[in-house]
């Protein structure tokens, strides 16, 4: 199953493991056995410090496509259940180096958060193996389980355990359990994982406190592309610069395909978000990742109270904090995420083969979206609340030529109708007419655009009523030393090469606040 050159790649991988790691492999009998054996010999072959071993676990593992990673004759808490192709290929390499003393990259509050807590928490997490989001939250749980042996974390490949999928109703990947109860479901982050679980465990202030750092010139409060540029520039004029993000890349990272990048002719959302990351890499910048900012305190010299208890303080602040998917905000929709309802036809699309689905959102994305699920899905029905499509004409045309894909415009969706926890309808209501109608269907998939993350500026800068933080020409916003940048602002045009413009003028402008701003001998003897 494994190439010569993926062989050799995973060499070069393993080459600097410290511990011996050993994936044992539940005994018994299952049609894809033989292929996961295969699979795990030659994944063994690859280092001295790696072996492979079939054993009868006393049923600790689930079934024969069950195997664990063992350090030192003991289990580690990651277990995987079926055989970790595709996207999560990725996830056992790093289980397996970070298992064998390979330093992981997560921030010290976080490795402390994470350590301290007491709880028995067993993860579950369904995957699709051809899931772009799927490895995030295996890799995320991966490495919990290996900071603190009260975590255990398993990855389950779906589609060899159809029978559990029927009986927890799951519809969606991934979906992650916790102690056998839903946890988490779609399309999560790291700091999204860590904001509910330690709502659930919560941790003593005094264990969530990391090393505090000098103070700083420039924090940036975002990692997409808008906060990238703000970071390297400030980064490039010498300052001490801080970047807090919940994850690198942003929205940018969930963007398969992207040809609008000037100078570079095709590239995909987690390629650039590599690309940024590499770039970043390049200056003395501090990067928090998998953080959130819950408050900030104004004054000349500004608090960032950080969701690992860490405070930050800064002479000047950037924000780009980008946007989310905009939510529909009907009955039905929230309690049927994962069981029907999705935001990523990529990942959720595979689940509704030949069953008929609604695409609700006319604009590009919603457009977008109906093309990549008429060639999986029995029929898609876009629905789009004005009376005119806002989606380029181009593909307008191609949704147009589908047989399997039907446009109603000019009509409002009232609710999401679902019977034993699965979607089974849609209730519309044409605007012109006010004639309601029930549409019987499977899935929704919502691309209705985007809503600034902003939440947390309240009080801080003055926002839109939509939400978008206000700046002039400069990116200043209404508090001195406090710049926006990126889709969270007003700036028109939510674009990736805007939202570069846009970082880079933002940290221009925060530099020469500094200038005009710097601190005095009378103030520094003060």
């Amino acid at each position: 199953m494994l190439t010569p050159d993926l062989l050799n790649a995973l060499r070069g991988y393993t080459a600097g493991m410290k511990n011996s790691v050993k994936l044992v492999l539940q005994t018994g009998e299952h049609p894809k056995r033989e292929e996961l054996v295969d699979f795990l010999t030659q994944f063994a072959s690859a280092s001295d410090q790696l072996s492979f071993e079939e054993r009868d676990t006393a049923n600790r593992l689930r079934s024969p496509l069950s195997f664990m990673l063992e350090v030192d004759g003991e289990p580690n808490g990651i277990v995987f259940s079926g055989i970790p192709g595709g996207h999560e290929f990725s996830s056992l390499v790093l289980a397996v180096l970070h298992s064998s003393g390979t330093p992981l990259k997560l921030d010290a509050g976080i490795t402390s958060m994470i350590s301290k807590l007491n709880a028995e928490l067993n993860f579950e997490v369904f995957v699709s193996l051809s899931c772009h989001n799927c490895p995030d939250v295996v890799q995320a749980l991966n490495q919990f389980a290996t900071l603190n042996p009260n975590i255990s974390s398993e990855m389950i490949d779906g589609g060899l355990y159809p029978e559990l999928i029927e009986q927890r109703n799951i519809q969606g990947v991934p979906s992650v359990y916790l102690n056998g109860e839903p946890f988490a479901n779609g399309k999560i982050d790291t700091a999204q994982l860590l904001n509910k679980l330690m709502a659930l465990h919560p941790v003593d202030a005094q264990d969530r406190q990391a090393p505090a750092l000098p103070l700083q010139d420039v924090t940036v409060i975002g990692g997409g592309p808008a906060g990238v540029s703000a970071a390297i520039y400030a980064a490039r004029k010498g300052l001490a610069v801080t970047l807090v993000a919940d994850r690198m890349g942003g929205q940018v990272k969930d963007t398969l395909g992207i040809e609008n990048l000037i100078s570079v002719a095709k590239t995909t959302g987690p390629e650039l978000t590599g690309a940024l990351q590499a770039h970043l890499n390049e200056y003395e910048v501090t990067i928090k990742e998998h953080l959130r900012v819950e408050s900030i305190e104004k004054g000349d010299i500004k608090t960032v109270q950080l969701s690992s208890g860490e405070r930050i303080q800064t002479r000047t602040l950037i924000i780009a904090t980008g946007a989310k998917w905009r939510e529909l905000g009907v009955p039905g929709e929230k309690e049927n995420i994962g069981n029907g309802v999705a935001y990523c036809p990529h990942c959720d699309g595979p689940f509704f083969k030949g069953k008929d689905v609604a695409v609700i959102g006319g604009g590009n994305s919603g457009i977008e979206a109906a093309l990549d699920l008429a060639g999986i899905v029995k029929s898609v029905t876009v629905f789009e609340f004005l009376p005119d499509l806002k989606a380029d004409k181009v593909l307008v045309d191609q949704a147009e030529k589908r047989e399997n894909i039907t446009i109603l415009k000019n009509v409002a969706t009232k609710q999401i109708l679902a019977e034993n926890g699965k979607v089974t309808a849609i209730e519309y209501q044409a605007r012109d007419t006010q004639e309601i109608t029930t549409k019987n269907l499977s899935g929704v998939f919502v691309q209705i655009g985007l809503l600034p993350n902003s939440g947390f500026l309240k009080d801080v800068v003055d926002l839109t009523p939509y939400g978008e933080v206000i700046i002039n020409e400069r990116g200043q916003t209404s508090e001195p030393g406090i710049f926006a940048c990126g889709d969270v602002t007003t700036v028109p045009y939510k674009q990736i090469v805007i939202a570069m413009g846009e970082g880079s003028k933002a940290s221009l402008s925060a530099f020469e606040h500094l200038l005009k701003n710097a601190p005095t001998k009378d103030s520094l003897a003060a």
